[in-house]
């Protein structure tokens, strides 16, 4: 159900699983989304919706602090998110990434200090940063509305391929010429990154190899590793935002963002939890030989079993994603009602001249397919793959909507659009 828009994988999620990227814009350094989060934009769902944007763009300003003093009363306690932890080390924060890539053995510590302040210590020997942090270059499109929902817009000063940024508020700054593009991912230029002179630059890997990172890394501008990708829970992707507040002293304002997106996730949540018929789901496409689509504990499958759906292959133990052939899913799936989740095709006709086969499934025949890409950013970055880590809530209730339309009467879809 989500993605990380950047450039160099060969892999998309669709519907929160990685599916071999067949042309066109894909993702990144981990599962991206790319949105603005702009609150204008966002306002323009249904009035539940409208009603936490306005109370997170409260929070932005009621929760501003100047820039370089530190927040009171922040907490460290991390609620579902599982691939971060944050500890007090004297006047610093010890923040470690637990697992930055999958079967990864060892993990990145960070040392956070107070400018100004002496540095406690490193036993570890953790990287050392200085907070807060100047400005920043990101390389994932979830990255960005992390910065948006803190008000640290202006903080990104370089980006892999700008056109992937959907964020209203961010492509001002990059057409105002104040973001610069760095190329494609893995051919990101790292001359121009040393001369940018980045605080850090925040990063994904897949494998222990950093690639370009490594040399970003040995010139002595700090790496960080942002893990997002690999939560397994829809509110630990969000809770990332907690991360990221960490290098800007803006941890009050994310946690308070955090809690508004988690009310309204649980709350959409509670809306099914007694419903007695369920609708099937089937999700995911044909690439080349195989059918990919999300293992029974994945990430997508998590957010269909909180919107009350059946889906067909929730009982799987895996959390990745699944490599079928037609043959086994069209014997499951082929009465489903739903097929949620078809890569970046627009319309039915598009699925049926790339696989006849498709319209053999109920859900193309009664015209229950949907798309996430409802919303497209102006370059063509999906908004989705940007801002779905951080809004889980949205996706939730799109799903919700779908499936159990009278339980959201007055809401809009969001993210997601039925195919025509």
């Amino acid at each position: 159900m989500t993605t990380k828009q950047s450039t160099s994988h060969t892999f998309v999620l669709s519907f929160g699983l990685p599916i071999p990227r067949k042309g066109g814009k894909g993702t990144g350094l981990s599962a991206s989304i790319p949105r603005g989060a702009e609150f204008p934009l966002l306002s323009l769902a249904a009035s539940s919706t409208s009603i936490i944007i306005l109370l997170i763009a409260s929070l932005l300003i009621s929760c501003s602090s100047s820039p370089n003093k530190k927040e009171n009363n922040a907490s460290d306690e991390i609620k579902y998110a599982t691939g971060f932890k944050v500890s007090s080390v004297g006047n610093a924060k010890l923040v470690e990434i637990i697992q930055p890539y999958q079967n990864a053995t060892s993990g990145y510590q960070y040392l956070l200090v107070p400018k100004g302040e002496p540095v406690p210590t490193n036993p570890n020997n953790a990287t050392i940063i200085f907070t807060p942090i100047d400005n920043i270059i990101c390389t994932s499109t979830t990255h960005i509305p992390l910065l948006d929902y803190i008000n640290e817009t202006d903080k990104l000063i370089g980006f892999p391929t700008t056109d992937y940024i959907s964020s209203t508020k961010m492509r001002e700054r990059i057409d105002a010429g104040f973001v610069k593009e760095l190329g494609i991912d893995k051919g990101m230029n790292v001359e121009l990154v040393f001369s940018l002179k980045p605080s850090v630059v925040m990063g994904y890997t897949m494998t222990k190899d950093l690639g370009q990172l490594k040399k970003i890394q040995e010139a002595g501008i700090p790496v960080i590793i942002n893990a997002e990708y690999l939560e397994k829970h829809p509110l630990g992707r969000a809770e990332w935002i907690k991360f990221m507040a960490l290098f800007f002293n803006k941890e009050k304002l994310a946690d308070s963002v955090f809690q508004e997106i988690e009310k309204e996730y649980t709350a959409t949540q509670q809306l099914t939890k007694n419903v007695t018929t369920k609708p099937t789901v089937l999700s995911g496409i044909l690439y080349g030989d195989a059918w990919f689509l999300p293992g029974g504990k994945n990430y997508a499958a998590k957010l269909l079993e909180d919107a009350g759906c059946n889906y067909l292959w929730a009982q799987d133990s895996t959390n990745g994603f699944l490599q079928l052939s037609f043959e086994s899913v069209y014997a499951k799936a082929k009465e489903a009602d739903l097929w949620i989740g078809v890569g970046s095709f627009a319309s039915l006709n598009e699925l049926k001249v790339a696989e006849k086969r498709y319209e053999l499934f109920k859900p193309f025949q009664n015209s229950k397919v949907y798309s996430y890409n409802a919303r497209i950013g102006a370059k063509g970055g999906s908004e989705f793959l940007e801002l779905g880590y951080l809004r889980p809530d949205l996706i939730l209730k799109d799903l919700v909507k779908i499936a159990y339309p009278d339980l959201l009467p007055d809401y809009q879809l969001f993210f997601h659009k039925p195919l025509n």
